[in-house]
């Protein structure tokens, strides 16, 4: 089984697909979170985020490693060695990711990367292109979305427990441009795939969401 999760940024995309996968006793890739690293470490290493080319070449140089948690079924992310999962998740990788993520050599190589770890199936994986480029042949597609309000409430709320102060308006801003910027972008942009099942999760709590998708996976009515 292969299960696609696509959407903007705080629709709930990763927290969704983790539990899905954990009910479902699936593997779970946050595929973002593959993006995140190799802009943590353009970051770290002064390379151009507007470069397609000096990223790729910077991530061929670079030992990307991700980890399956059993227990707890997160991905724990490496750089060399190192664990950089806490750090993927900082103000100043968020500002940049979707830059970097926007090249059509990068993508490519990531997405070659994604597939290889999808191909033996029995994987949930979320992002924005998966159920259009990564993996098409995915028998169920989702695409969760919420109004910029609520992912931004979402937002501040997640840095908050991270130790960080944002203000509101600010991150209502940032999530407009992102959105704009994700679904205009040339190569793999934001989309649902014309097969995909949408949920508005603006209103629904985690667990309603969990348990509406599963209800479609079953072959039940999502009721919500």
């Amino acid at each position: 089984m292969k299960i696609a999760i696509d959407g903007p940024a705080g629709a709930g995309k990763s927290t969704i697909a983790l539990l899905v996968a954990k009910r479902l006793g699936l593997r779970y890739l946050d595929t973002g979170a593959m993006y995140r690293a190799v802009t943590l470490q353009a970051l770290r290493t002064d390379t151009a985020c507007d470069n397609g080319r000096t990223l790729v070449d910077m991530l061929t140089k670079t030992d990307l490693v991700i980890e399956f948690e059993l227990e707890t079924g997160r991905n724990l992310v490496y750089i060399n060695g190192e664990n950089v999962t806490e750090a993927i998740r900082k103000p100043e990788v968020t500002g940049n990711v979707s830059l970097v993520s926007s090249h059509a050599e990068l993508r490519e190589l990531i997405v070659a990367m994604q597939q290889e770890i999808a191909r033996p199936g029995r994987i949930v994986m979320d992002g924005r292109d998966i159920g259009t480029v990564v993996m098409p042949d995915a028998q169920w597609k989702f695409f969760l979305w919420a109004t910029v309000e609520e992912r931004a409430l979402r937002r501040q709320k997640q840095l908050a427990e991270a130790g960080f102060k944002v203000d509101l308006a600010e991150l209502e801003e940032q999530i407009r441009q992102r959105d704009h910027f994700d679904s205009h972008r040339e190569v793999s942009p934001l989309r649902k795939a014309e097969d995909a099942i949408e949920v508005d999760t603006t209103n629904l709590t985690i667990p309603e969401v969990v348990d509406s998708l599963l209800r479609w996976i079953r072959g039940g009515s999502p009721d919500v």
